[in-house]
Protein backbone atom coordinates (compact mmCIF):
# COMPACT_ATOMS: atom_id res chain seq x y z
CA UNK A 1 0.00 0.00 0.00
CA UNK A 2 1.50 3.12 -1.10
CA UNK A 3 0.32 6.39 0.65
CA UNK A 4 -0.15 9.38 -0.98
CA UNK A 5 2.27 12.45 -0.91
CA UNK A 6 0.80 15.03 1.09
CA UNK A 7 0.02 18.52 -0.50
CA UNK A 8 1.03 19.81 2.87
CA UNK A 9 3.04 19.30 5.52
CA UNK A 10 2.36 17.65 8.91
CA UNK A 11 1.28 20.06 11.40
CA UNK A 12 3.79 18.62 14.20
CA UNK A 13 6.56 17.91 11.03
CA UNK A 14 9.09 20.13 12.35
CA UNK A 15 9.25 18.94 16.06
CA UNK A 16 8.32 15.19 14.99
CA UNK A 17 11.88 15.58 12.58
CA UNK A 18 13.98 17.31 15.23
CA UNK A 19 12.54 14.70 18.04
CA UNK A 20 13.28 11.86 15.28
CA UNK A 21 17.23 12.89 14.79
CA UNK A 22 17.60 12.56 18.37
CA UNK A 23 16.92 9.34 18.19
CA UNK A 24 13.87 8.63 19.59
CA UNK A 25 11.58 5.82 18.21
CA UNK A 26 8.72 6.25 16.12
CA UNK A 27 6.47 4.60 18.58
CA UNK A 28 7.90 7.16 20.70
CA UNK A 29 7.67 10.47 19.45
CA UNK A 30 3.91 9.32 18.58
CA UNK A 31 3.37 8.84 21.79
CA UNK A 32 5.02 12.44 22.94
CA UNK A 33 3.36 14.21 20.53
CA UNK A 34 0.22 12.60 20.06
CA UNK A 35 0.59 11.49 17.00
CA UNK A 36 -0.17 8.95 14.43
CA UNK A 37 2.78 6.58 14.31
CA UNK A 38 2.43 6.05 9.99
CA UNK A 39 2.77 10.07 9.54
CA UNK A 40 5.95 9.80 12.11
CA UNK A 41 7.40 6.93 9.88
CA UNK A 42 6.65 8.68 6.42
CA UNK A 43 8.47 11.56 7.81
CA UNK A 44 11.42 9.49 9.24
CA UNK A 45 11.50 7.92 5.40
CA UNK A 46 11.21 11.51 3.38
CA UNK A 47 14.55 12.54 5.66
CA UNK A 48 16.31 9.77 4.87
CA UNK A 49 16.80 9.15 8.25
CA UNK A 50 17.41 5.16 9.10
CA UNK A 51 15.31 3.18 11.21
CA UNK A 52 15.39 3.07 14.81
CA UNK A 53 17.75 0.69 16.78
CA UNK A 54 16.75 -0.34 20.14
CA UNK A 55 19.99 0.04 22.18
CA UNK A 56 21.70 -2.33 23.46
CA UNK A 57 20.48 -3.42 27.09
CA UNK A 58 23.06 -2.29 29.99
CA UNK A 59 25.82 -4.90 30.80
CA UNK A 60 25.51 -6.30 34.74
CA UNK A 61 29.19 -3.31 35.47
CA UNK A 62 26.88 -0.31 33.53
CA UNK A 63 23.59 -1.27 35.37
CA UNK A 64 25.86 -1.79 39.40
CA UNK A 65 27.91 1.73 38.18
CA UNK A 66 24.54 3.20 37.32
CA UNK A 67 23.17 2.18 41.27
CA UNK A 68 26.62 3.82 43.00
CA UNK A 69 27.19 6.90 44.80
CA UNK A 70 30.74 8.02 45.64
CA UNK A 71 31.46 8.66 49.33
CA UNK A 72 34.61 10.55 51.08
CA UNK A 73 37.58 8.02 51.25
CA UNK A 74 36.93 6.21 47.88
CA UNK A 75 33.92 3.83 49.07
CA UNK A 76 30.82 3.65 47.40
CA UNK A 77 27.34 3.92 48.64
CA UNK A 78 24.45 1.26 46.84
CA UNK A 79 21.05 3.23 46.20
CA UNK A 80 19.54 0.37 44.46
CA UNK A 81 17.51 -2.21 45.92
CA UNK A 82 18.08 -4.02 49.35
CA UNK A 83 17.27 -7.65 50.54
CA UNK A 84 15.34 -7.91 53.89
CA UNK A 85 18.21 -7.33 56.01
CA UNK A 86 19.65 -4.09 53.78
CA UNK A 87 21.93 -6.04 52.03
CA UNK A 88 22.41 -4.89 48.87
CA UNK A 89 20.86 -6.74 45.96
CA UNK A 90 20.37 -6.53 42.11
CA UNK A 91 18.54 -7.88 39.15
CA UNK A 92 20.02 -8.70 36.21
CA UNK A 93 18.51 -10.43 33.12
CA UNK A 94 15.85 -11.77 35.53
CA UNK A 95 18.30 -13.10 38.51
CA UNK A 96 19.41 -11.82 41.36
CA UNK A 97 23.28 -10.55 41.86
CA UNK A 98 25.11 -9.45 44.39
CA UNK A 99 26.43 -6.36 43.98
CA UNK A 100 29.23 -6.94 46.14
CA UNK A 101 30.05 -9.84 44.52
CA UNK A 102 30.07 -7.66 41.35
CA UNK A 103 32.43 -5.23 42.82
CA UNK A 104 34.77 -7.99 43.84
CA UNK A 105 34.89 -9.37 40.20
CA UNK A 106 35.11 -6.19 38.81
CA UNK A 107 38.72 -5.70 41.09
CA UNK A 108 40.00 -8.95 40.87
CA UNK A 109 39.00 -10.66 37.64
CA UNK A 110 37.44 -13.94 39.36
CA UNK A 111 34.31 -15.03 40.59
CA UNK A 112 34.65 -14.90 44.54
CA UNK A 113 34.50 -18.15 46.91
CA UNK A 114 31.67 -18.05 49.35
CA UNK A 115 30.01 -14.74 50.60
CA UNK A 116 31.48 -11.19 49.78
CA UNK A 117 31.48 -8.52 52.36
CA UNK A 118 32.77 -5.12 52.54
CA UNK A 119 35.80 -4.78 54.93
CA UNK A 120 36.09 -1.13 55.74
CA UNK A 121 34.33 0.44 58.44
CA UNK A 122 30.94 1.76 55.87
CA UNK A 123 28.01 -0.05 56.30
CA UNK A 124 27.52 -2.26 53.09
CA UNK A 125 30.26 -0.35 51.11
CA UNK A 126 30.37 -1.76 47.54
CA UNK A 127 33.52 -0.22 46.50
CA UNK A 128 35.66 -3.06 44.95
CA UNK A 129 38.70 -1.82 47.06
CA UNK A 130 36.45 -2.79 49.83
CA UNK A 131 35.06 -6.01 49.35
CA UNK A 132 36.71 -9.21 49.97
CA UNK A 133 35.58 -13.02 49.65
CA UNK A 134 36.12 -15.89 52.21
CA UNK A 135 39.45 -16.60 51.35
CA UNK A 136 40.55 -13.17 51.10
CA UNK A 137 38.78 -11.99 54.53
CA UNK A 138 40.74 -14.89 55.95
CA UNK A 139 44.07 -14.03 55.13
CA UNK A 140 43.52 -10.50 55.58
CA UNK A 141 42.37 -11.19 59.17
CA UNK A 142 45.22 -13.76 59.71
CA UNK A 143 47.66 -11.24 58.65
CA UNK A 144 46.11 -8.78 61.24
CA UNK A 145 46.46 -11.49 64.15
CA UNK A 146 50.29 -11.53 62.92
CA UNK A 147 51.00 -8.17 62.93
CA UNK A 148 49.26 -7.75 66.80
CA UNK A 149 51.75 -10.51 67.77
CA UNK A 150 49.12 -13.29 68.37
CA UNK A 151 50.35 -16.44 68.48
CA UNK A 152 49.63 -18.80 65.67
CA UNK A 153 46.09 -20.86 65.67
CA UNK A 154 45.84 -24.38 66.80
CA UNK A 155 45.11 -27.05 64.16
CA UNK A 156 42.34 -27.92 66.41
CA UNK A 157 39.40 -26.39 68.61
CA UNK A 158 38.62 -27.66 72.40
CA UNK A 159 35.95 -29.45 70.53
CA UNK A 160 38.89 -31.73 68.25
CA UNK A 161 37.45 -29.97 65.14
CA UNK A 162 40.07 -29.00 62.19
CA UNK A 163 40.56 -25.35 62.31
CA UNK A 164 42.02 -25.95 58.44
CA UNK A 165 38.46 -26.39 57.48
CA UNK A 166 36.45 -24.70 59.99
CA UNK A 167 38.64 -22.26 61.56
CA UNK A 168 38.06 -18.30 60.64
CA UNK A 169 38.90 -15.06 62.24
CA UNK A 170 37.18 -12.34 63.32
CA UNK A 171 37.79 -8.59 61.71
CA UNK A 172 40.42 -8.05 64.84
CA UNK A 173 41.99 -11.17 63.89
CA UNK A 174 40.67 -13.63 67.11
CA UNK A 175 40.46 -16.79 65.61
CA UNK A 176 37.06 -19.02 66.66
CA UNK A 177 35.82 -22.21 65.34
CA UNK A 178 33.04 -21.95 62.80
CA UNK A 179 31.45 -25.23 63.47
CA UNK A 180 31.43 -24.73 67.66
CA UNK A 181 29.60 -21.18 66.32
CA UNK A 182 27.31 -22.97 64.17
CA UNK A 183 26.13 -25.56 66.66
CA UNK A 184 25.67 -23.00 69.63
CA UNK A 185 23.46 -21.16 67.56
CA UNK A 186 21.64 -24.22 66.82
CA UNK A 187 21.21 -25.02 70.33
CA UNK A 188 20.27 -21.62 71.15
CA UNK A 189 17.71 -21.71 68.68
CA UNK A 190 16.57 -25.10 69.99
CA UNK A 191 16.12 -23.66 73.37
CA UNK A 192 14.38 -20.68 72.46
CA UNK A 193 11.77 -22.74 70.54
CA UNK A 194 11.20 -25.19 73.57
CA UNK A 195 10.40 -22.46 76.09
CA UNK A 196 7.97 -20.64 73.82
CA UNK A 197 6.12 -23.99 73.18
Amino acid sequence: MTTKPRSRPHPQHDEILRLLTEGLSAAEVARRLRADRASVRAIRRAAGLPAFEKPPPPTLEEKWQARVHPLDGGHLEWLGERARGATPVMRFQGKSVSPLAIAFRMRTGREPVGQVRAECDVPYCVAPGCVEDEPGRLRIREQLRYLKGTAERSPFCARGHDQAVHGRYEPDGTAYCHECKVTQRGAASATVAERSS
